[in-house]
């Protein structure tokens, strides 16, 4: 679908301008703080709290709504992440921030943690001045990368990122990476969370629906490898992580307590070798060879 990505138009030809929009997610603690904690499991902050997706568009289709109000003869589209938007380059051109060298928006105002999302309109509007970037020399996010995911500045290979192995990619996560991915079972926020720009966030300019609820911001390996898809459903209902389905999530879950050095797990472990599923049932066999 590279037609569609090439510009607004290539989507939605009568489009005149696109309204780009962030809406911060900063973090309250530090998402590193659990890598020592290998017992533990870590989840991408912004999984945390409510779907951003359901959120951050019911605010978009406000205004909207309030823009057609304004404009009666205007027509407006709304998209969160679900079409092929090019978001980040988009909210560039719109000023509110630049493309680091992680290949996320940087805001000066609340750092690398932004949820996008975009109104297109037929309206003919006054565009913003682009940002500039402002990476200078820093290399903190590409020297952060465990999987060393980052080809060069600015150009991310997705095949090696956490955050696609671990959300989007099916079957089992080749060797190779499963231990980098620690004790990561759900994205990753290290390239993010080392970004010096993040100094300049606060937590307090976070939606509510934002933050985190307390049983993932440091939930046991033990009670995770344990869900069925009945548990797994009722847990994250109103989650994003909800979308890649208990075996899915379970998976990353064995790779993390192979990765732990945690024998006690071998509990929860050992039972999964006879799951259903021949993803997980391979996992379970790798986690329990490393725990020996």
């Amino acid at each position: 679908r590279l037609h569609h990505r090439r510009s607004p138009q290539g989507l939605w030809p009568e489009a005149k301008t696109v309204i780009a929009l962030g809406t911060s997610y900063a973090p309250a603690s530090d998402p590193l703080a659990l890598e020592a904690e290998p017992d533990l499991a870590r989840i991408s902050v912004y999984a945390q709290g409510k779907d951003y997706h359901d959120v951050v568009k019911k605010r978009l289709k406000a205004l909207a709504r309030w823009l057609v109000a304004e404009q009666p003869e205007a027509e407006v589209k709304v998209f969160v992440d679900t079409a092929p938007v090019m978001e980040k380059p988009l909210g560039e051109a719109g000023g509110l921030g630049w493309q680091g060298k992680h290949t996320n928006l940087v805001s000066p105002q609340h750092g690398s943690w932004l949820f996008l999302g975009a109104i297109y309109t037929t309206l003919e509007l006054e565009p913003s001045q682009p940002h500039r970037d402002q990476c200078g020399s820093c290399r903190a996010c590409l020297s952060a990368c465990p999987t060393e995911a980052f080809v060069s500045p600015y150009v991310l290979d997705a095949g090696r990122c956490i955050s696609y192995l671990t959300i989007e990619h099916k079957g089992p996560i080749a060797e190779e990476f499963r231990e980098a991915l620690g004790n990561r079972i759900y994205g990753c926020d290290d390239c993010l969370a080392v970004c010096p720009w993040n100094k300049f966030a606060d937590e307090a300019h976070a939606m509510k629906e934002f933050l985190p609820r307390p049983e993932l911001v440091a939930p046991r390996l033990a009670d995770l490898l344990a869900l069925d898809d009945a548990g797994f459903r009722s847990l994250f209902s109103g989650s994003p992580i909800k979308r890649i389905g208990r075996d899915r999530f379970v998976r990353n879950c064995l790779y993390a307590a192979g990765n732990s050095g945690d024998c006690g797990l071998l509990a929860q472990v050992e039972p999964l070798l006879a799951d259903p599923d021949p993803v997980v049932a391979e996992a379970a066999a790798w986690a329990k060879a490393r725990l020996g």
